[in-house]
């Protein structure tokens, strides 16, 4: 549970310019479910985040106020509704290339390595997108790999995608983006990336989409994947979550890293503690310990 000093606030229990009736008492009780349910630890300054986002959610619902929506959670009814509720307080940000730095280290001690290790063929890699959000990061990383490795087909490569958000799943297994996304895109990644007709959309190419599987995942449940992963992107995900969370996350990526892989975070991110077996090797760039 967040600590209490995090949700603590001094907003007026009614503001009558909103819609719904939204209380501290209410904010907390959606605070702490977030947080059970998904790790993600909401403090205070979300406080209007969650109250834009859920409305539409007691819209659509003809609830009058946010304690009949957190009864509707936690009745019977409420299964389904979890899964919007957790589609509605993730946050979604991302694009094509970010933190270049990563996909850089990536492509030379990664792709590259693997393409000289294996000129003939039938060579094995694995690379984890957790938290891939939109599909921008495994695309890159399709990218990066397509470009670096010649006979691609003839090797045994796969991504694996997920993120907690159905809706974002979606929308990164569709594989369309608005076209001024491809001005995120390096030249030489273009000949991977079809225009609609219409030109107001862009598509990645089928030999892009066919690296990848698209799965929900929770991150804070069971991890149905069995590894060894050559490296696994966690980028701006463990922002959201408290100390203890992101330690026994890091412990488990640690796990599923092959000895001598890679573990990339987020710019914003650093870990606490000591975590035997990895090493920082650059901004942000971990290496498993062989």
């Amino acid at each position: 549970m967040p600590p209490r000093s995090e949700t603590a606030l001094t907003i007026p229990e009614i503001d009558p310019k909103r819609e719904f009736p939204f209380s501290d008492a209410d904010f907390r009780k959606l605070a702490d479910f977030a947080y059970q349910h998904t790790g993600i630890a909401l403090s205070g300054s979300k406080r209007d985040l969650v109250y834009n986002r859920l409305s539409r959610r007691l819209r659509a619902l003809g609830l009058p106020t946010f304690r009949d929506y957190l009864d509707y959670l936690e009745g019977p009814e409420g299964v389904s509704e979890k899964e919007r509720f957790i589609n509605s307080v993730s946050t979604n940000h991302t694009r094509f290339f970010r933190e270049a730095h990563h996909f850089t280290h990536f492509r030379t001690n990664v792709a590259a390595k693997f393409a000289r290790e294996n000129p003939q063929g039938r060579g094995r890699m694995r690379v984890w997108s957790a938290g891939c959000s939109t599909g921008e990061e495994p695309y890159t990383i399709a990218m990066v790999l397509k470009k670096e490795i010649a006979r691609l087909p003839q090797h045994d490569v796969r991504l694996l995608a997920t993120d907690i958000d159905t809706e974002v799943l979606s929308k990164g297994a569709r594989g369309e983006y608005a076209a001024a996304a491809l001005q995120e895109i390096p030249n030489e990644f273009h000949a991977d990336i079809e225009r609609k007709a219409d030109r107001s959309k862009i598509l990645m190419s089928e030999p892009l989409r066919s690296l990848i599987t698209y799965r929900q995942l929770n991150l804070m449940q069971p991890w149905p994947v069995k590894g060894p992963f050559d490296a696994i992107f966690c980028r701006n995900v463990m922002i959201y979550f408290d100390a203890p969370t992101k330690k026994s996350l890091v412990e488990r990526f640690t796990q599923l890293v092959r000895p001598g892989g890679w573990l990339y975070i987020g710019h914003s991110e650093s870990l606490i503690g000591a975590h035997p077996g990895l090493e920082l090797v650059g901004r942000t760039i971990y290496r498993r310990e062989p």
